[in-house]
């Protein structure tokens, strides 16, 4: 048996996820291993997990996912490399030995939000350069919160490190380490390619707390033997610096050149492309990370997805719903189906609300008219990235729930008049198992996705629904102005 294996390991808040593929990115054996909900009893905003949790977790996956390839012949040192990817923003304080302090302060947590104005004047000057702001959910400000409000944790600990820097260490016994995807919330300067010195000067964080970065794809150590008696893994592993989830999911897809973008379509809409320069928004609307190659990985989020499928249609199977709404299209109304108040991108509007115009004709309809209004919306994002600088090319790669309904994506592909392409893995754990393959296996992380990317479907614009939709975006633009959402 060949021994180019890679493997990706996905640690989200629900659960676990290992991935391994060969060097032509098939499948070879997963697993899964759910993780504990997080505490039920903590303040408003707060959002905390035990890291020892994900690492008792990760150990069982792992566990799993040999037994599952050996049964297929492999054995443990058939995998040349592994790299892991997370929630972005999650920050966990270890001392000396690498031992959490405390539950780690999660991506969603929003406590620092105390803080936030002195994290944003400190570093503004970061954030022009950049081109974001610094917001609650970030990892510097929650650092400065601990800081402020557990001191004497703040003085004993070692290391800020994030999720995936958690279970690298665990893997490696080095806990200084860190990549440019995850440290981007941490302030970590781009450009420069360094901590500033605000940081520090300003903040009060003293840079020596703060790990050394590395490009994701880098080789950081090899699997301890602690670690290897642990999870089943061989010490001949070599452990590379992974990225965010978001980001693995982005590569993924098979996004990888310069004018390349994918949606990810599931309770909302993420985009996020390849472009050669950095793009700024004025707005704020989105921002870049930082790709290994050098180029930028701009990306906003939406909310504005697939929610309202589950709000309005409680109880009933999506797809049977898609396939009676797909005899109404194109329809005559217009919907915007934003499930909550407020929308982020691709245009800030808190008191945003959903609605839908027009008589329906069939009870179907109207749910064939939100497919619609998501497409609309999604064009839109793409229209503005374009003013804004970005290349966007004739393929759009769509991922998500709502990517596996060829009937949502015929829409799309026609309101976008770009052809939608489906992978056949397009999950985060397939992005961290290219990362794994980027520096190993093959020369880059362009190289790796090409080989290991497989395309499961290609769906072209409907040239008659084309007309149609050209017509009805403008109006779904229109109403979006009536309402004062868009300017």
């Amino acid at each position: 048996m060949t021994s180019n294996l890679v493997m990706g390991i996905d640690v989200g808040t629900q659960g676990v996820r290992a991935l391994v593929v060969d060097a032509q990115g098939k499948p070879q054996a997963s697993a899964s291993q759910p993780l504990p909900f997080s505490p039920a009893n903590l303040p408003p905003g707060w959002a905390e997990q035990s890291a020892q949790t994900w690492w008792a977790g990760v150990k069982t996956c792992l566990g799993k996912t040999i037994v599952a390839l050996k049964e297929k012949g492999y054995q443990a040192k058939d995998i040349t490399a592994l790299a892991i990817d997370s929630t972005s923003g999650t920050i966990v304080p270890v001392d000396a030995a690498g031992k959490p302090l405390r539950p780690a302060l999660m991506y969603n947590d929003s406590r620092s939000a105390s803080v936030l104005k002195r994290v944003r004047r400190a570093g503004a000057g970061l954030e022009e350069k950049l081109g974001y702001a610094f917001k609650s959910s970030f990892a510097l400000p929650k650092i400065v919160w601990l800081q402020v409000n557990e001191a004497a944790l703040f003085d004993q600990t070692a290391r800020f490190i994030h999720a995936a820097d958690y279970i690298a260490a665990c893997l490696t016994g080095d806990f200084s380490v860190s990549d440019h995807s995850n440290a981007l919330k941490t302030g970590f300067d781009l450009i420069d390619y360094q901590w500033p010195d605000f940081i520090e000067r300003e903040l009060g964080v003293p840079l020596n707390k703060l790990p050394r970065v590395v490009s994701p794809g880098s080789p950081i150590g090899r699997v301890s033997a602690l670690a290897a008696r642990e999870t089943g893994l061989s010490e001949i592993t070599q452990v590379v610096a992974g990225m965010t989830d978001g980001s693995a999911s982005q590569v993924a897809s098979g996004a990888v050149d310069v004018g390349a973008w994918n949606s990810t379509l599931g309770t909302t809409l993420v985009i996020k492309g390849i472009s050669k320069k950095l793009l700024k928004d004025p707005l704020g609307r989105f921002y870049s990370h930082l790709h290994p190659q050098g180029y930028w990985m701009p990306g906003g989020a939406s909310n504005t997805g697939a929610e309202w499928i589950s709000r309005e249609y409680p109880g009933q199977n999506p797809a049977e719903l898609v396939t009676k709404a797909a005899r109404a299209l194109p329809t005559g109304l217009l919907a915007y189906p934003l499930a909550r108040r407020g929308e982020r991108f691709p245009f800030i509007a808190p008191e945003a609300e959903g609605f839908i115009e027009g008589a329906s004709n069939t009870p179907f309809e109207p749910f064939a008219a939100r497919l619609e209004g998501v497409a609309f919306l999604e064009r839109l994002a793409y229209e503005t990235l374009a003013d804004l600088g970005a290349e966007v090319g004739d393929t759009i790669y769509a991922t998500g729930g709502g990517a596996r309904s060829d009937v949502w994506l015929k829409v799309r592909a026609s309101v976008l008049s770009r052809q939608m392409a489906r992978p056949a893995i397009g999950e985060a754990a397939m992005g961290a198992a290219l990362l794994a393959a980027s520096q190993t296996l093959y020369r880059n992380l362009g190289e790796a996705s090409r080989r290991m990317v497989s395309i499961e479907t290609t769906i072209a614009p409907e040239p008659a629904w084309q007309r149609v939709y050209e017509e009805r975006y403008q109006q779904f633009c229109n109403a979006c102005r009536k309402r004062g959402y868009l300017v």
